[in-house]
Formats: C-alpha cells, sequence, structure tokens
C-alpha cells in the first residue's frame, strides 16, 4: 500500500512553517507525520495528513508550492533494531533509499516508518515479501 506524502516548498525565512500549519489547523487537517530537510535559502516540508486532497486544494488557495509524492509506510515496534531490520532487507535487495522519517502511532509503541525509494512498487513488493505490514494511513 503506499501513503500520499505532500511536500511543501517553502523560503527559509521566519513564521513560514507556522503560516503552513496554521492553514492545517484551521482547515481542520489531522497531521500524522512531518519532517522538514532545509538549505540556506529554501526547506522542503513532507507531511503526512488525514485528507491529501483537501490539504492540497488549501495549500494552494494559501499560495503555497505543494506535490502529492507515493511514499512507503511500513509498520514497525517501535524498539531497537526495527529500523535495522528493514534497512538490512532493503540493502540485502540493492533498494536505494532517498529518504525516511518516522511517526510514533500509538500508546503501544508502534511507530510507522516513511520511506521514499527509486521504485515504490519494487521497495512495496520487498516489504510485503519480507512480511512486513505496509500501510496506506495511519
Amino acid at each position: 500500500m503506499k501513503v500520499k506524502q505532500i511536500s511543501v516548498f517553502l523560503e527559509n525565512t521566519t513564521g513560514r512553517l507556522a503560516e503552513v500549519t496554521r492553514v492545517l489547523g484551521t482547515g481542520n487537517i489531522n497531521l500524522r507525520a512531518i519532517s522538514i530537510a532545509d538549505t540556506a535559502d529554501f526547506g522542503i516540508l513532507r507531511l503526512i495528513v488525514d485528507t491529501p486532497e483537501k490539504t492540497m486544494e488549501l495549500l494552494k488557495k494559501a499560495g503555497f508550492t505543494a506535490k502529492i509524492t507515493e511514499v512507503i509506510g511500513v509498520l514497525v515496534n517501535d524498539k531497537p533494531g526495527g529500523l535495522m531490520k528493514i534497512m538490512d532487507i532493503f540493502n540485502k535487495e540493492g533498494v536505494n533509499i532517498e529518504y525516511l522519517y518516522s511517526s510514533l502511532i500509538n500508546e503501544e509503541g508502534d511507530a510507522v516508518i516513511i520511506f521514499r525509494v527509486e521504485d515504490i512498487d519494487h521497495g512495496l513488493g520487498i516489504v510485503e515479501k519480507a512480511g512486513l505490514k505496509a500501510i496506506s494511513a495511519f
């Protein structure tokens, strides 16, 4: 299963991230996971939300440049070695990971690791073949 991730391109200026969170909050968007990577001039904010299409509409209406990208979400128990197991599987299969980030999803300690890989379908097939749980929403 694939997860829809929203990438928002932000100027690296004070208050710009707060503007995005205001759009999400006032739009009643539930944020599931968030990551930001920055350079001197701009940042890429990556979001997993409960309603990606609605979120895109709100962001574009507010003047943000954003796009939807498919990523893989893998459920893992939040304990030492959880990520290592997945990384070993991807490494053995020669999968290049472009980036990843994680989010805790419940009080029992389950986490979801979000992976962006070169070939989403191939990566997803490897996850399923290894008996790992891929999720489409959380």
